[in-house]
């Protein structure tokens, strides 16, 4: 899954990985103040997603923020056995239930992207059925500037885009005032995945 259901007047902007703390404490803060609908995918064995559990939870638990599973550690799952695909989600699946109170399936997001009919058929059998990619990204998985990050978001800031970013460097706290801006400019809606996908 790359898009977003033709004619959705929006976008799905996701969140990868969780190296910085105080990107992820970013991001929740901005959720928080101007009401966008986010999706995480986490990465249990990063300490920002404890740490920040409290300031997540009631956005979590109102809907705003939805959380996606991305393994534990973010392997290439196409280089592990399907016993270790299976281990790296169900132990991930098993932290957003002990963190969030939430259910994460059926939205899994391959690290790097990188998925087959083998990865897809061992995290079926544990429940994530839908390997969740993108259709544009703010290219801030690396560190890169705040204007860098802006210029990817007025290239793929468009309605139906599934975007991804990532909460590792800080150049994306920087850009995040100007992102909501972008979005107002636009017109356009922020979607989790479970607005426009029934489960």
């Amino acid at each position: 899954m790359t898009a977003l259901p033709q004619g959705t007047p929006g976008i799905a902007w996701t969140v990868d990985d969780g190296a910085s703390s105080d990107v992820v404490e970013a991001y929740a803060r901005f959720a928080a103040t101007t009401g966008t609908r986010l999706t995480f995918f986490v990465n249990g064995v990063r300490p920002s997603w404890t740490e920040h559990a409290d300031l997540l939870r009631p956005l979590v638990e109102s809907g705003q923020v939805q959380i996606g599973n991305h393994t534990w550690d973010h392997p290439a799952l196409t280089k592990l056995s399907d016993q270790g695909i299976e281990d790296q989600l169900t132990r991930n699946h098993e932290f957003i239930e002990r963190t969030f109170g939430v259910d994460a399936r059926p939205y899994f997001r391959p690290p790097f992207g990188y998925h087959d009919a083998r990865v897809d058929a061992a995290a079926a059998r544990v429940g994530y059925s839908t390997p969740l990619l993108w259709y544009g990204t703010l290219a801030d998985s690396g560190d890169i500037t705040s204007v860098q990050i802006v210029g990817f978001a007025e290239q793929w800031f468009l309605p139906g885009h599934i975007v991804i970013g990532h909460a590792n460097f800080p150049g994306t706290i920087g850009a995040l005032p100007r992102l909501g801006q972008l979005l107002e400019q636009r017109g356009l809606a922020t979607h989790t995945l479970d607005d426009v996908f029934s489960r």
